[in-house]
C-alpha cells in the first residue's frame, strides 16, 4: 500500500513538472499578456480576475499580489487589480436576482472600464459564470484573458488572449495556472519597476 502511495505521489509530481515545461512553449503568448497588463496599468487602467472554487482563490491570490505585493524586495506602488470573487454580498445578490451565469458579469458592468484586463480562470473552459464574464468583457471593450485547462473548452473562442493547460485533472490544471500567474506578474512588474 505504501509503495502504491508513493509511487502516486511521485507520479502527481512528474506530471505537474511536465505540465509546467511543457507551458514553456508558450512564450509568445504570455509575453502578449504581459503586454496587455503593462498597457492596462500605465493608461490608468486595472485588472480583474474572475473564477469558481480553487480558480477563485487563486483569482484572489494573483489581485492581492498586485494590490499588496508580489516580491518583498522589489519596492513599488500598489497597482490595481480586483476579484469579482470576493464580495459575498455582491456575488450572493447577483446569483439571487440575476442567476449564477451573471455572477460575475454583472458586478463587471459596474466596475470593468474599456481598456482593462480581465482574467477568467477556469480548469475546465465550461464555467458558465466565467463564460458570461468573458462575453461582457467583450462587449465592454475589456481586453479577456483565459487561464483554462482540458482543450480550453467555450471559454476558448471567447479569450482575446489564453493559456491552456492541456489536463483534465483539475489539481494539476490549477497548480500550472498559480505558476504562470506569478510568472506574468514577475515580468510585469519587472517591467513596471525597471528592473
Amino acid at each position: 500500500m505504501r509503495d502504491q502511495e508513493a509511487e502516486r505521489f511521485a507520479a502527481m509530481l512528474r506530471r505537474s513538472a511536465e505540465l509546467k515545461q511543457g507551458l514553456a512553449t508558450q512564450t509568445p503568448l504570455v509575453l502578449a499578456i504581459v503586454d496587455a497588463c503593462e498597457r492596462t496599468l500605465r493608461n490608468g487602467g486595472k485588472l480583474i480576475f474572475c473564477g469558481n472554487g480553487g480558480s477563485a482563490a487563486d483569482a484572489q491570490h494573483l489581485a492581492t499580489e498586485l494590490v499588496i505585493r508580489l516580491r518583498g524586495a522589489v519596492p513599488r506602488p500598489s497597482w490595481p487589480a480586483i476579484t469579482l470573487a470576493l464580495d459575498t454580498s455582491a456575488v450572493t445578490a447577483a446569483v439571487n436576482d440575476f442567476g449564477v451565469d451573471e455572477m460575475f458579469s454583472r458586478p463587471l458592468l459596474g466596475l470593468g472600464r474599456a481598456g482593462d484586463v480581465l482574467f477568467g480562470i477556469t480548469t475546465s473552459g465550461k464555467s458558465p459564470n466565467v463564460l458570461g464574464a468573458l462575453k461582457t468583457a467583450r462587449e465592454m471593450g475589456i481586453v479577456s484573458v483565459g487561464l483554462l485547462g482540458g482543450d480550453g473548452g467555450p471559454a476558448l473562442p471567447l479569450c482575446d488572449l489564453s493559456i491552456v493547460v492541456p489536463d483534465k485533472e483539475t489539481a494539476r490544471v490549477q497548480e500550472c495556472h498559480i505558476t504562470l500567474g506569478h510568472a506574468i506578474l514577475t515580468l510585469l512588474e519587472d517591467r513596471m519597476v525597471g528592473a
